[in-house]
């Protein structure tokens, strides 16, 4: 039943997304600010808390965030019921109560003590699971003839080999855990802290999902191709992010190949280990690190650990001319055999000549093709453009081409991310899956950190490495 509390003063509150909120009362509005949504969301709690505390009585607080609408109340002492949310109360029942005996002493109170704070919920039993609740019901509960179970059936006749053995027999003393653990986000986390089992909500629990994705190990190595044959489309930035993603999620062994021989600048925005190696270094080693007495730190001399991010990058020479630093393709099949012996999932951070050796080899040895765009109109063609003409090329590559990933980031302020969400739109024909990534300052210019970014960007970057990782 739910508390009758009365519906003044009227405190209602919004919580958004970008760590803001207001908090209002009988129609005075105060702005809150935050750390993020979550802060946000206690900060709220707090003050109306203070509210109940000086009215001496719980006060009704409806808030409003990106999951929906929730109606609370809130008591002096902080504790926090559901409002007479009915999925709440449904969440807040016992599994398999226990029948509570009845006190010898009518009304006095019980000396055992609730481990949390108590929550207005309820739900209804079948009668035959509630408890009793005086000495004469008891009586006539325990007076009921009990149900006579049906005769066993006999077992019909087998054969010795037939016969199931004791292991087989035997019920497993093991169990596995089915139910989803509780919100932490939002108000249904603040919810669940009061001891009520709050599911996710749809947006908590999809992100679980992209979690998931991302943290899994494959066997064998995957190559993850980031390509685009216009310059400026977004591939270096592409590829960092999506290699930080696998690695902060899944662990060590994630590395990002910079297979640019004009100018590349993966090693540019990222962080630079205590030498100067590229791959031209690594490449006169390659038969070293693939003997059978190479060991794992012995590759250390050559990549670029991220510390921030867990992966490692190898990194082309900028200062070069192409003509001094041209891979050929037997050349890539030495690289390619160092670093998938070393690293489960490698990202190639392509270059722009489309016919080059190294790239087109580079295509022979992809599991996961990705396509790095803007939403400008350039780039999304010249990205079109190539899956086309990788349909063609042969049966690897249109399989590629069919099964490819689009990340179309927003990479100007001055545009919008529905631009961005069009032009992905647009390679629903394409592509398998294409993810549209929103504007971040963080995105431009110096190095490139997963945790510089905004949550938005981040939860978009996490949604397009998920997709890759469908792929492999």
């Amino acid at each position: 039943m739910t508390q009758d509390v009365p519906a003044m003063p009227l405190v209602t509150a919004v919580v958004r997304t970008d760590a803001t909120g207001e908090l209002t009362v009988d129609g005075e509005t105060a702005g809150i600010r935050a750390a993020d949504s979550a802060k946000v969301s206690e900060e709220i709690l707090r003050r109306v808390t203070m509210l109940a505390a000086d009215l001496g009585r719980p006060v009704r607080l409806t808030t409003d965030d990106d999951r929906g609408r929730w109606p609370l109340i809130v008591h002096p002492n902080g504790n926090v019921d559901s409002g007479g949310d009915p999925l709440l109360r449904a969440e807040a029942a016992p599994v398999a109560a226990e029948p509570v005996a009845a006190q010898s002493v009518a009304n006095e109170p019980s000396p055992i003590e609730p481990a949390v704070p108590a929550v207005t919920a309820q739900i209804e039993l079948p009668l035959d699971l509630q408890p009793a609740t005086t000495d004469a019901e008891r009586r006539i509960a325990q007076a009921l003839p009990t149900p006579a179970e049906p005769p066993a059936a006999e077992p019909p006749h087998t054969t010795a080999d037939a016969m199931p053995t004791r292991r087989q027999a035997r019920a497993s003393f093991l169990t596995e855990e089915t139910r989803p653990k509780p919100a932490d986000r939002g108000w249904r986390g603040l919810i669940a802290t009061t001891g009520i089992r709050v599911p996710p909500s749809a947006k908590e629990s999809a992100e679980r999902a992209d979690i998931h994705a991302v943290s899994r190990h494959w066997p064998g190595p995957r190559t993850i191709a980031v390509v685009n044959g216009k310059g400026g489309a977004n591939k270096t930035p592409t590829t960092a992010m999506l290699a930080a993603v696998f690695a902060r999620n899944g662990g060590s062994g994630v590395l990002a190949w910079d297979n640019n021989e004009t100018r590349g600048t993966l090693g540019w925005r990222t962080e630079q280990g205590p030498h100067t190696a590229t791959v031209q270094s690594l490449l006169p080693n390659a038969e070293a690190l693939l003997s059978p007495g190479a060991r794992v730190a012995d590759l250390s001399q050559f990549v670029h650990h991220q510390t921030g991010d867990k992966y490692d990058v190898l990194r082309s020479n900028p200062t070069m001319l192409a003509t001094e630093q041209r891979i050929s393709t037997v050349d890539f099949d030495r690289l390619h055999s160092v670093v998938t012996k070393y690293f489960r999932l490698v990202f190639v951070d392509s270059g722009n000549d489309e016919s080059a050796e190294r790239w087109l080899r580079m295509i022979d040895h992809t599991d996961q093709l990705v396509i790095a765009t803007t939403a400008l109109g350039e780039h999304a063609e010249a990205g079109a453009l190539l899956l086309e003409a990788l349909a063609q090329r042969d049966e690897h590559s249109a399989s590629l081409a069919a099964e490819a990933v689009v990340v179309v980031s927003q990479s100007e302020k001055s545009s919008s991310l529905s631009a961005a969400r069009k032009v992905a739109d647009s390679f629903g024909s394409l592509a398998r899956e294409a993810v549209p990534v929103p504007f971040d300052r963080a995105m431009h210019g110096g190095k490139l950190r997963y945790d510089d970014l905004e949550p938005a960007t981040r939860r978009a970057w996490l949604r397009a490495a998920a997709a890759v990782a469908a792929g492999l």
